[in-house]
């Protein structure tokens, strides 16, 4: 059975050369929750002089890192080559899968080189975003009870047009995100995983 592996980073900024400071990930072999891993990166390595404050402020990097938070110190961080070491090795030869995962790929990627380590997850790439729009827009007329958790007259804008809204695409998928987990790695991941499987028939 294909390994998949749903991802997500919290970075200091987007542009090319941005550093992960958290990263969560998800591996799953079979049809079960799957095994579940987080990261904080320590603040040493993040280069934080080019980070853009926009960018820390949307994961909650001051109130949720634990060089920079008391309350979450006792999560501990641990440098950057460890973490992308162990995402190498849990994500070797899988696919990854996420909202918008090239942009996690490609600052893994990008940092992963940078220590020398070869990226070696399958090249094919799982958008679940892109998923649930076209599952969306295929099966629209199944969906009509739930068209009024969309804005009133949107709901052929967001099925055809992008960019689409990850709020509005897990509403009509019967996928809730609470607040506290959103922008958090590991809770973007979990909300990955709950969009695929509403999309594939694997929820519950």
């Amino acid at each position: 059975m294909t390994r998949l592996c749903f991802i997500d980073t919290e970075t200091t900024s987007l542009r090319p050369d941005r550093r992960a400071w958290e990263v969560g990930l998800i591996v799953r072999d079979g049809r079960g929750a799957g095994e579940e891993y987080r990261w904080f990166v320590r603040a040493g390595d993040l280069d934080l002089g080019n980070a853009e404050p926009s960018a820390l402020k949307v994961g909650r990097f001051y109130e949720r890192h634990p060089d920079y938070s008391a309350a979450a110190a006792s999560q501990g961080c641990v440098p950057e080559e460890y973490v992308l070491t162990q995402v190498e090795q849990l994500t070797r030869g899988a696919h990854l899968a996420g909202a918008v995962v090239s942009f996690d790929a490609g600052v893994l990627g990008t940092r992963m080189r940078a220590h020398g380590i070869l990226p070696s997850w399958h090249y094919h790439l799982i958008d679940v975003e892109a998923l649930a729009a076209g599952w969306l827009h295929r099966n629209a007329a199944v969906l009509e009870n739930r068209q009024a958790t969309l804005e009133e007259g949107s709901w052929q804008r967001h099925l055809a047009t992008p960019p689409w809204s990850s709020d509005e695409l897990s509403a009509a998928l019967g996928v809730t995100v609470s607040d506290e987990d959103r922008h958090t790695a590991l809770g973007d991941a979990k909300w990955a995983m709950a969009l695929y499987d509403a999309v594939t028939g694997r929820a519950a």
